[in-house]
C-alpha cells in the first residue's frame, strides 16, 4: 500500500527540531517485533505506534534513526529485498525503494545497523531511545554505546545521556494533524455503521458472538484492518463486567446489550460503546438508568472545550450521575456528601475518557506539573460515562444487571468539541425506532 509520505516527513522534521532544541543527538525508534501465537504461527503483525507515526512504514524488522545536528538526517533500516521470501510472505520494499517511497535521507539493510551504530553515536551529546521497553533492543543499544566508548582513545565521545524519545513524541501525538483527523473520521464512520448493524440484527435467543461477527464483518468489509481492541458484546449480567470479552452468552428477552467495539483503520483506532435492549424496548428501570447516563455524557460533552482541563468532563459527568442515583433512591445522602465520600463509585468506577489515536488508550500525559492539562484544538478523546448495577440486598431487583455505558469519540475544536462517532444511534427514540423498523421488515 502506497501512502503520502509528507505528514510523516513533517513529523520527523519536528522531532529533529525538538532534539536540536535540547542540544542535539541521535534518536533510535525500532518497530515492534513479530510474535508467535503458537509453534510456527504468528499473530497478525502490528507495527509499533511510535515508529509508524514517524515513518508510515508497516514492515517488521525495521528501525528509524534520526540524527539532529548541522545536517539533520532521517535513516531507515529495513529488511533487504528477497524475491524468494516475497513468494512466501509478500512484497518487501527493500532499502532503495523504501528510501524513495518514505522520503528518507538514507536507507540500509537492518542487519547493517549493529555495524553502523557506533559511528552514528560517535560524538553525539545524547541518545533519544525508549530504554527498558524492549530487552532485545536494549542489548543492541548497549553494545553500540560500549563500542562507541571503546574508541575514546581515538578522540571519539559517546552520548553522555539517554533520554526517553517517547516523551517528545507523546506531546506531538496529542494534537492530531489533518491526515490523522481524516483517518479517525473514517474509522469512526465505519464503527458507527457497525453499531447500527448490531442494533438491527440483535434478537433474543442469539448468542453474543453472533453480534460480534456482525461487527467484525462490517469492519473488514469497509476496509478496516482489524478491531482496535477485543470487542465487548455483553448482555444481561455481563454488561456489568467492564472488560468482558468472552462473548459467549445466549441473549435473553429483557436483557440490555452493551457493545464496546471500534475498528482500526491504517493504524488509527475508533472506540464506541452503545447500550440497548435486545428486544428493542427499554423497560422502565432500564430507561431511567439509560437516560441518566446519557445526561451525564451530555454534561461531559459540554465541558469538553479548549481551555477546560482534562478532568472537567469527568467532574461534570460525576455530578449528574451522583444526583441521578440519589433521585432514583439508589444512593442516600446529599450530593456533596455522595461526591465527597465517592459513594457513586459503587455504580461508576472508571474515568470518563482517555486519549485516542494510534493507540486506543493513546500516548500523552494527562497532567502537567501536577495539574490537569488544558484541552486544545486537535486533541482527540473518548467521552464514556457509565452505570453498572449488580444484585444487592439494598437495590430493587428491577435494577439488577443493568449495565449502561455510552461512549463517543470527540475532537476538540476551536469552540467546543465534535463527536466524530455521532452517526451511531444514541437516544432512546433513535434506538427503539431503528430496532422496531427492522422487526417490521419481512
Amino acid at each position: 500500500m502506497m501512502i503520502d509520505p509528507s505528514p510523516f516527513q513533517a513529523r520527523r522534521q519536528r522531532l529533529l527540531q525538538e532534539m536540536q532544541a535540547r542540544g542535539g543527538g541521535v534518536a533510535l525508534i525500532p518497530t515492534a517485533p513479530e510474535a508467535l501465537r503458537n509453534r510456527d504461527t504468528h499473530y497478525p503483525y502490528r507495527f509499533d505506534s511510535y515508529f509508524y507515526y514517524l515513518t508510515g512504514f508497516r514492515e517488521p524488522e525495521a528501525a528509524l534513526v534520526l540524527v539532529a545536528g548541522d545536517t539533520p538526517r532521517s535513516i531507515l533500516f529495513c529488511r533487504d529485498k528477497d524475491v524468494e521470501r516475497e513468494i512466501w510472505d509478500g512484497y518487501r520494499f527493500g532499502p532503495d525503494a523504501a528510501r524513495e517511497a518514505f522520503a528518507m535521507d538514507a536507507a540500509h539493510v537492518i542487519d547493517d545497523l549493529a555495524r553502523m551504530l557506533p559511528d552514528l553515536l560517535a560524538d553525539q551529546p545524547a541518545l533519544f531511545y525508549a530504554l527498558g521497553h524492549d530487552a532485545a533492543w536494549d542489548k543492541r543499544i548497549t553494545e553500540g554505546l560500549n563500542a562507541a566508548r571503546a574508541n575514546t582513545r581515538s578522540g571519539v565521545t559517546a552520548p553522555a545521556s539517554v533520554a526517553d524519545v517517547r516523551a517528545l513524541v507523546d506531546e506531538m501525538r496529542l494534537v492530531k494533524d489533518a491526515s490523522e483527523i481524516a483517518l479517525m473520521r473514517r474509522a469512526a464512520a465505519i464503527s458507527a455503521e457497525a453499531h447500527r448493524l448490531a442494533m438491527r440484527e440483535s434478537r433474543p435467543g442469539m448468542f453474543e458472538y453472533e453480534i460480534e461477527a456482525v461487527i467484525g464483518q462490517c469492519f473488514r468489509r469497509a476496509g478496516a484492518q482489524a478491531p482496535a481492541y477485543p470487542s465487548i458484546v455483553a448482555s444481561g449480567p455481563n454488561a456489568c463486567v467492564l472488560h468482558y470479552i468472552e462473548n459467549d452468552r445466549k441473549m435473553a428477552d429483557g436483557d440490555l446489550l452493551l457493545i464496546d467495539a471500534g475498528c482500526e483503520l491504517d493504524g488509527y483506532a475508533s472506540d464506541i460503546t452503545r447500550s440497548f435492549p435486545v428486544n428493542g424496548r427499554f423497560s422502565g428501570p432500564q430507561r431511567d438508568i439509560y437516560a441518566l447516563v446519557l445526561a451525564a455524557q451530555a454534561a461531559a460533552i459540554d465541558a469538553t472545550r479548549p481551555g477546560a482541563t482534562w478532568n472537567a468532563p469527568h467532574d461534570a459527568a460525576v455530578q449528574v450521575l451522583a444526583q441521578g442515583l440519589i433521585d432514583l433512591d439508589l444512593l442516600e445522602g446529599s450530593l456533596d456528601g455522595v461526591l465527597e465520600n465517592q459513594d457513586y463509585r459503587r455504580f461508576y468506577m472508571h474515568r470518563t475518557g482517555h486519549w485516542l489515536g494510534l493507540d486506543v488508550h493513546d500516548a500523552g500525559e494527562y497532567k502537567l506539573g501536577g495539574d490537569w492539562r488544558p484541552l486544545v484544538p486537535g486533541m482527540t478523546l473518548t467521552i464514556e460515562p457509565g452505570c453498572y448495577i449488580r444484585p444487592a440486598d439494598d437495590i430493587p431487583e428491577a435494577f439488577w444487571h443493568i449495565g449502561v455505558r455510552i461512549e463517543d469519540d470527540a475532537l476538540v475544536t476551536a469552540d467546543g468539541c465534535e463527536l466524530i462517532t455521532a452517526d451511531a444511534p444514541k437516544t432512546v427514540d433513535e434506538i427503539e425506532t431503528l430496532m422496531e423498523q427492522m422487526r417490521d421488515t419481512p
